[in-house]
């Protein structure tokens, strides 16, 4: 926890000195990233919203998002984790989007991923997609772990985006 909590420090100053917002889509990390950058002092100055995105409900009300109208797509993707970081950078009016999605565990999911599966994807000045895989079935390690991640990722792209 000590980590993300400092991953989620440093992103704040990031964000703050670039005077840039962000809003989060997450599915599998169950609203970790949100809350660790919600736990930061000042985060009204960056942060404006986001959702555990966890169901087909939760997808199509909160993001607006119809997996018909995209033949093909379907959720712990990458094509899926690039739409709903763009679609809730969008929505939210932010310079960054942030989405997680993936197969915490203890199992995989219908679509054939294992347990420790996920994607996340950063929409913005830079836009980044990745997949990462734990290989552990232990679901709440895997939900830290893909914060983790989440926030390293974004503190490297904003470290870099002009």
């Amino acid at each position: 926890m000590t980590n993300l909590s400092t991953m989620a420090k440093d992103v704040s100053k990031l964000l703050i000195k670039r005077g840039e917002t962000v809003a989060v889509s997450e599915s599998s990390s169950g609203g970790l990233i949100a809350a660790a950058l919600l736990a930061v002092p000042g985060a009204s100055r960056y942060f404006m919203g986001g959702g555990v995105v966890y169901t087909t409900a939760a997808r199509e009300v909160l993001l607006n998002i119809r997996l018909e109208n995209y033949p093909g797509m379907r959720s712990s993707s990458e094509p899926y984790a690039e739409l709903a970081a763009a679609t809730v950078r969008s929505r939210l009016g932010t310079d960054w989007g942030l989405a997680e999605t993936g197969a915490a565990g203890p199992s995989g999911n219908r679509y054939g991923d294992a347990a420790g599966h996920t994607c996340i994807a950063i929409s913005g000045k830079q836009d980044h997609v990745s997949t990462i895989e734990t290989r552990s079935d232990n679901r709440e390690e895997n939900m830290w772990q893909f914060a983790n991640e989440t926030l390293k990722l974004f503190e490297k792209i904003l470290s870099e985006a002009k």
